[in-house]
This record gives structure tokens, C-alpha cells and sequence, in this order.
């Protein structure tokens, strides 16, 4: 029996079930208004992944896509919860890059050059995680760690379960990638950084007072 499950499709499931775990635990959190997601960065990532699953499937990811469509749609629900729970220090930069992501999906439709369109979601996608890297760096009390570790580890899953490799398959899950270790190692090391704790740091979105609340500055 287990001789005929591929195990490409193997991976996938793992890299399915570590997403969901994982947002089960960020989500948890955004009601527990310990996390503040960027309602910016995850509209583009709603964009950009979404494009991304159908170059995924077009490029013949097969198993792969599993992961992405489970990821795509739990980032659409993050992205609704941040625009009642998230922050809204928008800036002109966000902007930018929100057009840039819907510029992806002309170039596909309009070129019909998915190649470069997945160089451009990447691309975007790594911007995306700009306004998340900003906010997290303020206050890096304000998103989960193990969100994205876990969000590492569901990554090389689904490289794994790629059926090809190709710059259709690999570039996008590899920006993935990437983009989460820096921001773990940003939240990591900015936690360790500062004397801000859980129950008194407080992320204040006004972009003129812009800082990490301390038990001195509390007290």
C-alpha cells in the first residue's frame, strides 16, 4: 500500500499541515491582539500568491500547488482579520508596491509571459514583507515567530514536492523562503535587543511616535 503513495505528495501534506498549524497559532494571536498583521503587506501577498499558484501549476508544480492554494487562502483570511485588527501605517512606499503586484497579473494576462510575471510576484512579494519588516523592527513584540519558522520549514516541504524543477516552480517558493528567515532573524534578534516584554510593549502606528515602549518608559 504505502509503496504506491508518491512521496512527492507526501511532502506536500506536510508542507499543508505545518501552513495551517501554523496560522491556527498566528490567527489565535491576532484575536488575542498580541499580533498586529500589515493590512498592505498581506493584500499583496493575497495577489502575489495567488499568482504565483497558477504559475506553480503551470509549470508543472503538481503537488506543490497544494501547499500554496492552502497558504493563498488562509493569507486572504489574515488579510480581512488586519482591517479590523491589524495596523494601517500606510505609506507611500505600500502603495507602490501594491501596484507593482497588480502589474504582475497585466504582464501574464496581457503579455502572456508568466515567466516574468512569477520574477515580478517574487519580486513584489519580497517588497511586501517591507511594510512587516518596518513595523516588526519598531516593535518586534507585534508578530509571531513561529508563524514564520514554521512558514520556513512548509517551504522547503514544498520545494520537495515539486514535480519539476524549474524557474516556474522553484523561484517564488524560494523568495518564500528567504523572505521568512530574514524576517525571523529580524524578530529574533530585535526581541533580544530590547527590554520590551509581551504585557508592555505597545506598537504605536502614529508614523511621528514610532517607538519601542520600555518598562522605564511605562513606568
Amino acid at each position: 500500500m504505502f509503496e504506491t503513495i508518491d512521496i512527492k505528495f507526501v511532502f506536500a501534506i506536510l508542507s499543508s499541515t505545518i501552513t495551517v498549524v501554523a496560522f491556527y497559532t498566528y490567527i489565535s494571536d491576532i484575536f488575542l491582539r498580541k499580533t498586529k498583521p500589515h493590512a498592505y503587506t498581506w493584500l499583496v501577498w493575497v495577489i502575489t500568491q495567488g499568482t504565483a499558484v497558477a504559475a506553480l501549476w503551470y509549470g508543472g508544480g503538481k503537488f506543490a500547488t497544494i501547499s500554496l492554494v492552502v497558504g493563498t487562502l488562509l493569507v486572504v483570511f489574515v488579510f480581512f482579520l488586519s482591517l479590523k485588527y491589524g495596523t494601517k501605517n500606510i505609506t507611500p512606499g505600500d502603495t507602490f508596491v501594491l501596484i507593482m503586484a497588480l502589474s504582475a497579473i497585466v504582464v501574464w494576462w496581457q503579455l502572456k509571459n508568466p515567466l516574468l510575471a512569477v520574477f515580478m510576484v517574487s519580486a513584489i512579494d519580497g517588497l511586501g514583507y517591507i511594510p512587516t519588516y518596518r513595523k516588526s523592527f519598531v516593535n518586534p513584540w507585534t508578530e509571531t515567530p513561529t508563524l514564520w519558522l514554521a512558514m520556513i520549514v512548509a517551504g522547503v516541504f514544498a520545494l520537495l514536492a515539486n514535480a519539476e524543477y524549474n524557474l516556474l516552480t522553484v523561484t517564488y517558493i524560494a523568495t518564500l523562503i528567504v523572505a521568512n528567515t530574514v524576517l525571523l532573524t529580524l524578530l529574533t534578534v530585535r526581541r533580544k535587543t530590547t527590554h520590551t516584554t509581551l504585557t508592555t510593549g505597545i506598537y504605536n502606528e502614529n508614523a511621528d511616535e514610532h517607538k519601542v515602549k520600555t518598562p522605564k518608559d511605562i513606568g
